[in-house]
Order: structure tokens, then sequence, then C-alpha cells
């Protein structure tokens, strides 16, 4: 026998919000992604600061690496239409 089952620990505060913001920022909404990575890095620094009392650390390291993916796409984006403005406004 193994004992009784223990208790599972809470997760992180914002850990489960970095993740759904990042799988958000990178599916749908890109503007999401840097909320995602401030967020997962927040939690991160809770679980490490915890002393183990708090879960979650996975959770916020997906959300925060889909956060980082997420703003490059938003990056991308943005020089995009940067480099549109220009060449509309260049043609006129």
């Amino acid at each position: 026998m193994n004992g009784p089952p223990r208790a599972a620990r809470p997760n992180a505060p914002n850990a489960m919000l970095a993740l759904v913001l990042g799988i958000v920022g990178v599916a749908a909404c890109s503007v999401c992604a840097p909320f995602a990575w401030y967020f997962g890095q927040q939690a991160e620094q809770a679980v490490d600061a915890s002393g183990g009392s708090l879960d979650g650390r996975s959770l916020a390291t997906a959300g925060k690496i889909l956060g980082m993916v997420g703003t490059v796409f938003l990056v991308i984006t943005l020089v995009g239409l940067i480099v549109w403005a220009v060449v509309v406004a260049s043609s006129n």
C-alpha cells in the first residue's frame, strides 16, 4: 500500500491564463500573445518562489512559449502592414 493519496497542489496564479492566451495568440489573435508571455513568466516565477507549494509550471511555460511565438507573428504582421502602407503611399 502506498498510503492515502496526496492532495493536488494548486496551480500558480495566471498559469492557466497564460496557456489560454498563448493558444488564442497563436491561433486567432496575435494581440493576446504578449500578454501570454508576460503572465507565463509571472506564473513561472511564482512557482519557483513557492518552495514547492504551487504547481502549474508546465502550463506557464507552455503559455510563455506560445506567447513568444505569437508575438513574433504579431511583429511580422505589423512590419508587413507598414511595408504595405509605404508601398501603397509611394505608388500614388
